[in-house]
């Protein structure tokens, strides 16, 4: 059976290179490519792939928050995170978020090709070492004192800190650049990991931690 994968990266000579590499393989087709989160999201409901090859930096947010809206999907594909960074933090919050793989892009070809039919029949890509870096990590975090804003990336901080001056969607895209849409999804995902329901919350909340009192 034909193995359908999606390719998730800014850069376009990279999703050539994949795709390239990838359809000269007889069981493994490139259904779609994306070069934002949000262009993957929709293209991923489209055409519904086996695996999401996944970069975990893109110009709207990043590979852990896509793997995990990639995951919720009602026909979800496995998610295969290529990254240029060894980020030890990157990998736990993509394994947490439901990834099936993490490699570098030095990888060589065949690895990554033999990866992807790994991942498309519900194996993991965790090696031993992987496993145990990432225990020792959750280990270390578990006796260290919980704080918030370890979970959020440094775009979603930023959007945080805007929604704290009251600032809305429209406002903070025109001050961060980007599209409002985009904003909106990052004050999604900052709301989901602070675990609250309003932007009124967030904004309260933001605003005790910034005077020094306890946000809780």
């Amino acid at each position: 059976m034909t193995t359908r994968v999606l390719l998730v990266d800014d850069h376009e000579v990279v999703r050539r290179g994949l795709r390239d590499l990838l359809d000269s393989e007889p069981d493994i087709e490139v259904v779609a490519e994306a070069g934002t989160a949000e262009e993957a999201v929709v293209r991923a409901q489209a055409v519904s792939p086996r695996v999401a090859v996944v970069d975990m930096r893109l110009p709207d947010g990043d590979g852990v928050t896509l793997c995990r809206r990639l995951r919720d999907l009602p026909e979800p594909p496995f998610c295969l995170v290529l990254t240029a960074f060894d980020d030890e933090q990157a990998l736990v919050g993509a394994i947490l978020a439901g990834a099936s793989g993490y490699l570098l892009k030095q990888v060589r070809g065949q690895d990554l090709v033999t990866a992807i039919r790994e991942v498309a029949a519900g194996r993991s890509l965790l090696d031993p070492q992987t496993t145990a870096r990432v225990l020792e990590r959750m280990r270390r975090e578990a006796a260290e004192p919980a704080d918030e804003l370890a979970a959020l990336t440094d775009q979603e901080r930023k959007v945080l800190e805007l929604i704290g001056e009251g600032m809305s969607n429209r406002e903070i895209a025109e001050r961060l650049f980007l599209a409002e849409k985009t904003v909106k999804n990052y004050v999604t995902s900052v709301l989901a990991k602070l675990r609250m329901q309003r932007r009124t919350q967030a904004a309260a909340w933001i605003a005790k931690r910034t005077r020094g009192e306890s946000p809780r």
